[in-house]
């Protein structure tokens, strides 16, 4: 039996959920999400909670069942509160700024490529920049994790002196050069 699914999902003061059939939106003061959830689990809304239920007791339906409640409540969260992921950039001579393009946000990131890397922001998603942290802002985590893998993969962090751009509590293991390895052998 899943333990997540188990737990009741408070509604705070001033979300409002709707259920249509397998159809959940939530309104917050934040914004807006709407998301289509597996058939195999029910929704059961009471004054200022969610309870989720499986349908069957089949192992696919209990697999969805906590998948479903993280999801809505992530969905409560983000209009609420909002979600955020932290990227750090090393290198020497690596900038990036934010541009406005058409009332989006433009990541302009120069990093050792010829040409900058200009990434554009989806919709209710925002990037600031201060130093060389890049904040990722919005209300749907699933879109705010993919938006922060698609600019970590612009330029990898390397093994040997920890250059590119990696999550701020990433630890990247470096390795030891040629020289180092080669005197180590030598001996």
């Amino acid at each position: 039996m899943s333990r997540i699914g188990k737990k009741k999902i408070e509604i705070p003061q001033g979300v409002e959920v709707n259920i249509d059939n397998n159809l959940i939106s939530v309104k917050g003061p934040k914004g807006y999400l709407q998301r289509k959830i597996s058939s195999k689990v029910k929704i059961i809304k009471n004054e200022n909670d969610l309870i989720i239920d499986v349908r069957s007791n089949d192992r696919y339906s209990r697999s969805i069942w906590g998948l479903s409640r993280t999801l809505i409540n992530n969905m409560i969260i983000g209009v609420t509160e909002g979600f955020e992921k932290k990227l750090d950039f090393t290198g020497v001579g690596y900038r990036a700024n934010v541009e406005k393009k058409d009332s989006k946000d433009v990541l302009v990131l120069n990093i050792g490529f010829s040409h900058p890397q200009e990434l554009i922001a989806p919709e209710n998603i925002n990037f600031k920049v201060e130093k060389n942290v890049i904040t990722i802002l919005g209300i749907d985590k699933e879109k705010v994790g993919q938006q922060a893998s698609r600019i970590r993969r612009v330029r990898p962090p390397e093994p040997y002196k920890g250059k590119g751009i990696k999550y701020i509590n990433e630890q990247i293991r470096k390795k030891e050069g040629k020289a180092v390895a080669k005197a180590e052998g030598e001996e």
